[in-house]
């Protein structure tokens, strides 16, 4: 009797471990399908997957999110910069500038010359790795007299840090695309998942063609270098203050344009009124005249006389 009871309670035990391990099972699962809903980017491919017959790929494993390393030295900036400076001669001292760039580790993206006498001008542009903008700066002041100078810097690390995680999200909806796609068992499921793939890669086309544009800006800064003549004049243009006085100013030389293209245009026609206009003005009082006499008959004497004498 003894021994029964030892029996029934280890079979009761039994029963309720195996209960136990199938709920656990079962929450387990349920809390993996979200996941893994997750990881194949979203609900539409996973549907179709379901269409298809092919069944979804086991989520892979948990990875901690790291958080981007913003120290200042891992920052990515964007430094672009102008400097002005008054030399003796300036072909002479753009060959210095071309030297500096190159010494730098950069090269010359655009070059523009004007020559005169003692008032040429050169607007040379620069692409200089970031770690050596302030130094080629420096140099290329000591060229001659500085006259100006202008720094500008851009903080695009968010961005960078941003588009980062979009390209790797969207690499794993790629990928998740294609295994759906070789899993395809319809004509109809086929086109959609191509179509889907499809769009994916070009939005992550999209995505790496902005980060490379950032990592060349932010990798190669751009200095503008203009160089004057000793008798070369500066661009005062930009110099006056938006407002009130710079729109009327505008408005006042937009008036003064128009009455001159008007005035050209008045000159232009002016023989063609008087050579057209004057014969076409005395034709046309002519047949006026003619017409009033046609409605008004002239009255002789000896008319006016006969009804008096019967």
């Amino acid at each position: 009797m003894r021994k029964r009871g030892i029996i029934a309670v280890s079979l009761a035990g039994l029963l309720l471990a195996g209960c136990g391990a199938g709920s656990s099972d079962t929450s387990e699962n349920t809390a993996a399908k979200p996941a893994a809903a997750r990881a194949e980017g979203g609900g539409a491919l996973t549907d179709q997957a379901q269409q298809a017959g092919g069944a979804a790929p086991a989520p892979g494993k948990d990875t901690t999110a790291q958080a981007p390393d913003l120290r200042i030295d891992q920052r990515s900036i964007i430094y672009t910069g102008s400097i002005t400076v008054r030399v003796k001669n300036v072909n002479d001292d753009a060959a210095k500038v071309t030297g500096i760039a190159t010494g730098a580790g950069g090269f010359v993206g655009g070059d523009e010359r004007h020559s005169g006498d003692g008032s040429s001008t050169a607007t040379i542009k620069l692409r200089i790795p970031a770690d050596k903008f302030t130094a080629v700066v420096d140099q290329l002041a000591g060229l001659g007299d500085e006259e100006n100078r202008g720094i500008n810097t851009e903080d695009v690390t968010e961005a960078v840090v941003d588009l980062d995680a979009r390209i790797e999200v969207q690499k794993a909806r790629v990928e998740s695309g294609k295994r759906l796609l070789a899993e395809a068992k319809s004509l109809d499921d086929l086109v959609m998942l191509e179509r889907e793939v499809a769009t994916r890669e070009s939005d992550m086309a999209s995505l790496e063609a902005k980060k490379r544009r950032l990592s060349d800006l932010t990798s190669l800064s751009t200095i503008t270098v203009i160089l004057l003549g000793p008798n070369a004049s500066v661009s005062d243009d930009g110099d006056e203050p938006p407002g009130f006085l710079s729109g009327l100013s505008n408005g006042w030389n937009a008036l003064v344009a128009s009455l001159g293209v008007l005035l050209t245009v008045l000159g232009a026609l002016l023989p063609w009124i008087i050579a057209l206009g004057l014969p076409a003005w005395a034709v046309l009082h002519l047949i006026r005249r003619y017409r009033r006499r046609d409605h008004h008959p002239v009255v002789t004497p000896a008319a006016e006389a006969s009804p008096s004498s019967t």
